[in-house]
This record gives structure tokens, C-alpha cells and sequence, in this order.
């Protein structure tokens, strides 16, 4: 199957599940996970109608960002992200970055993008300066090897990012753990939806639009759980090629 099958196969499970619980597939956003995948398979992902493209690596993304990899589409951050790479992300390149889970990260990206609003005035816009959008993190199965904000720090974390003015929080991300079974994981991206819509509510007053949830595996699940952007990656591209980068 070529990415542009695979791309119109999910496209159409997309919708049914989204029809399911009364939505539609074209409100769900489909980030096509591109990490290992080269520029020639991104570009043909591009062609086929993917709406955005999302890479987990800081050096495998600025190289294929210098072969025009993602030329046509929306580029967004999706892996962890460490703090001394921050500033080769916050360029006015990357129209979302999904994986904010501290408030050490929220303040390197304020002062990233106060840089990059001094150096390069050519891309500010005058009404709002240099503003990165970016999505908070919810580290939903309290996991410590895995980054993200615990669910009891999340509204703390949401108000220090509301605080600073060169940040855009647009909503939530999350996995859960990589071993949880199909019922586990449905009950946590019922914590995720329930997270989105109490902070939601209250904090941002219903302005937050995006819930990323589900992958591969099961973005079906997390679709009928409320999510409005899945990160779909072997399905669409195939088995991941390590060697390849």
C-alpha cells in the first residue's frame, strides 16, 4: 500500500469512529508521525492531503526542514523536548509543539521566543509579537521515566503558561503508557477529556480547541473519547526504519 492509501484507509476509520459517537472524520486533525521516515515519503504524505506532519527528533527535523520535507503543511514538534534544543524549534518554523510538559520548558520557550522575536522582526507580528503555539502535556499514567505534567500539577502549569505572553496554549496532549491494554487505555484518555474540558471551563473559558490523543494503535478509541488531532505514524508510513536517519 502507498502513504496515499494508507493516508485515505485511516482517513475513512477516522470517520467512522468519529461518526460513532456523533462527530465527523474532517473535524479530527491527522498528524502524520514522520519520525525516521525521509523527505521523499513526507512530501508524498503531503501530496496525499495529510494536515500536518510531526517529528520527535530536534536534528532529524531540522535536516528535513533543509530538504523541503515539509513544504505544503503544518510542521509540529511531537517528542520530548530538552531544553538546550529549544531554541532550534522556537524558529517560526514549527506551528505547534504538542510535548510541553514542565514549567522549566514554558519558561525556555518564553525566552526562546522573546530571541527570536528580537533577532528576526521580520516574522513578528506587530499585534501579538513572536507568540509559539504549543500544547501541555499530560503525563496521564504518572509515569517517571516519561515527561509531562502530572494531572494534579496540570492547572498550575496551564496558569504559568497563561502568564506568559509569547505562549499559546492551544490544549492537551497525552499517551498513555505503552503497556496499558485497550481498557486501560480508554479510561485514560477519559482522564485526558476530562482534564481538557475542567481546564477548559475554567481557566481558558472554552478558547482551547485541540485534544491530541491516540496513535497507531488506537486512534480510534481515543476519537470516540473526545480527541480532536491523532498522530498516526506506522499505519500511514509503515514499520519504523531506524537506520534510515
Amino acid at each position: 500500500m502507498s502513504v496515499a492509501d494508507n493516508i485515505a484507509r485511516i482517513r475513512e476509520r477516522m470517520d467512522n469512529a468519529a461518526r460513532s459517537v456523533g462527530k465527523r472524520g474532517e473535524d479530527i486533525i491527522l498528524i502524520g508521525a514522520s519520525k525516521t521516515t525521509d523527505a521523499a515519503a513526507c512530501r508524498e504524505a503531503v501530496a496525499a492531503g495529510i494536515d500536518a506532519l510531526g517529528e520527535n527528533r530536534v536534528q532529524e527535523m531540522r535536516q528535513k526542514i533543509s530538504q523541503h520535507a515539509y513544504d505544503g503543511v503544518d510542521l509540529h514538534f511531537i517528542g520530548h523536548l530538552q531544553r538546550n534544543k529549544v531554541k532550534q524549534v522556537v524558529t517560526g518554523e514549527v506551528a505547534l509543539i504538542q510535548s510541553v510538559g514542565s514549567d522549566a520548558l514554558l519558561k525556555e520557550i518564553e525566552k526562546a521566543a522573546a530571541l527570536r522575536e528580537s533577532e528576526t522582526p521580520e516574522i513578528v507580528k506587530p499585534e501579538t509579537g513572536f507568540v509559539q503555539p504549543v500544547l501541555l502535556e499530560v503525563n496521564i499514567g504518572e509515569e517517571s521515566a516519561k515527561s509531562g505534567f502530572l494531572p494534579k500539577d496540570l492547572y498550575a502549569g496551564a496558569e504559568l503558561a497563561l502568564s506568559l505572553p509569547r505562549i499559546d496554549v492551544r490544549g492537551l496532549m497525552a499517551i498513555p503508557p505503552f503497556d496499558a491494554t485497550p481498557e486501560e487505555n480508554r479510561r485514560y484518555f477519559d482522564k485526558v477529556y476530562a482534564l481538557y474540558v475542567d481546564i477548559g471551563q475554567n481557566l481558558f473559558h472554552n478558547r482551547w480547541r485541540i485534544l491530541s490523543m491516540g496513535m497507531s494503535g488506537d486512534f480510534e478509541d481515543a476519537i470516540r473519547a473526545g480527541a480532536n488531532m491523532v498522530r498516526v505514524g506506522t499505519s500511514i508510513f509503515g514499520a519504523r526504519d531506524y537506520g534510515n536517519i
